[in-house]
């Protein structure tokens, strides 16, 4: 079998560490020329010398000395800075799983796009604020996108790409996070540490709120909405706190197509990893003889009013789409700082919309100044608010 050449951008997070945990149970199976990481040049020099990396990036150049330091007695190439990250991705590299986090993971997304045969997908948050440049780059350089996080890998497995006319709907699937049961009174007092304890997923803090506040699942649906060229109506949600169905495909015919598989990130990536192949993974099997039921239930658009922003968003345009993820962003960082309360994330995205930029976004400069410009007016309401005395202790502390 001819190994893959692979590159992993972001392999430091949660996403990028379930990535590297793949290659190392098949190390055979692939050659890794590249793995990048922000600031954390401990675990990058751990992952290369697990990896067998090529060669690595760190974005912050400050980190640099000690990453060489590191790497001294090895064959790995050390690269540093943002330049260096955004167009690290080798020609003709069979795959790059791109995992940074946020609108940071845009335009290394962007240049791996134009190098690699196909993309691994594990951050929405560029098909949201930049979809139509990206699937455009991804025609133009005949670049397959391989979805990898759970709902939309779900949908990829078993949706009629040669017939999407026979497609009826597309249903993603959500826990409903911490908060699917709690009171309003209870939501509106949660902490950090609340809301980032997920009961099915080991995440991140920031997309571990955005469970909570089912941001994630309202992102889902406008990525859902490009990556598979479906019409905002024809995408739906359903609760479904066991976390095993990953998301439906319904077909005119009456014919329900679902993926299952455990809670666990390395299966939609593995199946990224090898497509059109499979492989094993190493991780946990579903058991369904173990399952004591799945459960199904509507959304509470009243609870997570986040779902009606993002049809909302998307009726609106490419503009609306790019500041309900901007706008997000800065409300969570500053709720896990402590800033603002948890009901205020949505409050501040809500103020966001109605406050969006008039720019054609129809270059990536264009995205990024309408990107750093809805985080000035977002950050601007935000600071406003604790400056009006109305957040002025620290939330959630006593």
């Amino acid at each position: 079998m001819k190994k893959k050449s692979v590159s992993i951008l972001g392999v430091t997070g949660s996403v990028g560490q379930s990535t590297a945990d793949v290659i190392a149970s098949d190390p055979y199976r692939f050659n890794v020329d590249v793995i990048t990481a922000n600031k954390d040049w401990e675990g990058l020099a751990r992952e290369a010398r697990r990896l067998r990396a090529s060669r690595v990036v760190l974005a912050d150049e400050q980190f640099a000395e000690p990453l060489s330091d590191a790497l001294k007695d090895e064959e790995i190439v050390v690269h540093a800075g943002e330049k260096a990250l955004e167009e690290c991705v080798a020609p003709n590299t069979d795959i790059t799983v791109a995992a940074i986090s946020g609108f940071a993971g845009l335009k290394p997304l962007m240049y791996a796009m134009t190098k690699s045969y196909a993309v691994g997908i594990a951050n929405k948050e560029p098909l949201v604020a930049a979809g139509p440049l990206i699937m455009e780059t991804a025609r133009q350089f005949s670049t397959q996108i391989l979805p990898i996080d759970s709902e939309h890998n779900a949908v990829f497995q078993v949706f009629d790409f040669d017939n999407p006319e026979n497609v009826k709907r597309i249903i993603l699937t959500a826990s409903g996070g911490p908060f699917l049961r709690s009171s309003p009174e209870a939501i509106a007092v949660a902490t950090p540490e609340q809301a980032v304890a997920h009961p099915n997923w080991d995440m991140g803090a920031k997309i571990s709120v955005d469970s909570a506040t089912m941001v994630n699942k309202a992102l889902e649906i406008i990525e859902a909405h490009v990556l598979f060229e479906m019409p905002a109506e024809k995408i739906e949600v359903l609760i479904h706190p066991q976390s095993v169905v990953h998301s439906f495909v319904e077909y005119h015919d009456g014919s329900l197509l679902s993926q299952m598989g455990p809670s666990d990130m390395r299966t939609p990536i593995a199946h990224a990893l090898a497509w059109p192949e499979r492989m094993e993974t190493g991780g946990e099997k579903l058991d369904l003889a173990a399952l004591n039921g799945l459960t199904f239930e509507e959304p509470d658009y009243d609870r997570f009013p986040a779902l009606k922003m993002a049809y909302a968003c998307m009726e609106q345009g490419q503009a609306a789409c790019l500041t309900f993820n901007t706008a997000n962003e800065v409300a969570v960082e500053a709720f896990l700082q402590r800033e603002i309360a948890f009901p205020d994330i949505l409050k501040s995205i809500e103020y966001a919309i109605q406050n969006q930029p008039d720019i054609k976004l129809d270059t990536i400069d264009s995205v990024i100044k309408a990107h750093h410009t809805v985080r000035t007016v977002t950050q601007d309401y935000i600071n406003q608010k604790t400056h009006n005395g109305t957040d002025q202790r620290k939330v959630g502390t006593s």
